[in-house]
């Protein structure tokens, strides 16, 4: 993400218009959460701009990746539109289970968050995408650098996003440091750098993204996730320790405070429909993060040439 788009953070955008239809919902903003990476928030503003064509007020809250489900557990944030399977399903369990926050439901983009390096790096390590190959010193130091060596570095997202990486490294006995990125734009302006270079990298890659499509490279095969290996030390390669696993696949989640169905049924009705795919998602994150377009004018673009599509979700 780009830096000029985290300034929209924390920016309350209101617009309210005026329609019979929605007479009898309240007229109070709807907040919405914005992170730290360009999908979400283009997911959100889409989401925003819908919600604000159906005439509901709208605002945009900078809210933490986790920490978010403190405030929408009061009610005082009112929905969340990416709540990733493979780092944030703990934490969602965790405040569903409360009965103050419900999941609206899959976004119909599939999540995947792994440790990634380019394809240059197996000559130096030639036993990956195996995880054990990790555990080869001449393997880990081909991966150092001045700060972490002999231990190799492995480039985490920023500490917000969660994701257990140190918890993983140290049940699978890795002899690698996790340096975090304090921004998503740092850790893939450090990727270019290294590929353009052919510098030794490996660090936190998700998809949908730009970055795996663009760059020729691979996930390290971690032993396979399951629930028991996060929940459970005895399960697993390491029988006292958690996390001996990669993290786990699957759906982005919409979450929401359990009140939003009674103050604004017309908008959960909307949420839930709500419904965007991989490749589409890449390619407005290209249009933002490569092209240096705007956020808003991706999201015009698209409400643009899919309005048959989103008024659908809204009548």
């Amino acid at each position: 993400m780009k830096i000029n788009h985290m300034m929209r953070l924390g920016v309350s955008v209101i617009a309210l218009t005026a329609g019979a239809a929605l007479a009898q919902e309240s007229t109070d903003p709807i907040k919405l959460t914005l992170h730290d990476w360009t999908g979400q928030l283009i997911t959100t503003e889409l989401m925003g701009s819908i919600l604000q064509k159906a005439g509901y007020n709208v605002e945009y809250v900078q809210a933490d990746y986790l920490a978010q489900f403190a405030g929408l557990e009061t009610g005082d944030l009112h929905v969340a539109m990416e709540m990733w399977e493979t780092t944030g399903r703990e934490a969602m369990d965790a405040a569903t289970a409360t009965g103050k926050v419900v999941n609206l439901g899959p976004t119909g983009m599939k999540a995947k968050e792994e440790w990634w390096y380019p394809s240059y790096m197996v000559e130096k390590c030639p036993g990956l995408p195996n995880w054990e190959a990790l555990k080869e010193p001449a393997c880990a130091e081909a991966f150092a650098t001045a700060e972490t060596a002999p231990k190799g570095r492995y480039l985490g997202g920023p500490v917000t996003w969660g994701g257990f990486d140190e918890e993983r490294i140290e049940a699978l006995d890795l002899p690698f440091e996790v340096i975090h990125a304090g921004t998503d734009a740092a850790l893939f302006a450090e990727l270019e750098s290294a590929v353009q270079r052919k510098a030794p990298i490996m660090l936190w890659i998700y998809a949908p993204h730009w970055a795996p499509a663009k760059f020729e490279g691979d996930w390290v095969a971690f032993p396979e996730y399951t629930p028991e290996c996060y929940s459970d030390p005895a399960w697993g390669i390491n029988p006292d320790m958690a996390y001996d696993c990669g993290k786990p696949f699957g759906e982005i989640w919409k979450v929401g405070w359990a009140g939003l169905a009674d103050k604004w049924p017309g908008a959960e009705k909307a949420i839930k429909a709500f419904t965007i795919d991989n490749a589409e998602m890449g390619a407005m994150i290209t249009e933002v993060d490569l092209n240096g377009k705007t956020v808003e004018a991706v999201v015009a673009d698209w409400m643009e040439k899919n309005e048959a599509r989103w008024s659908g979700w809204i009548n």
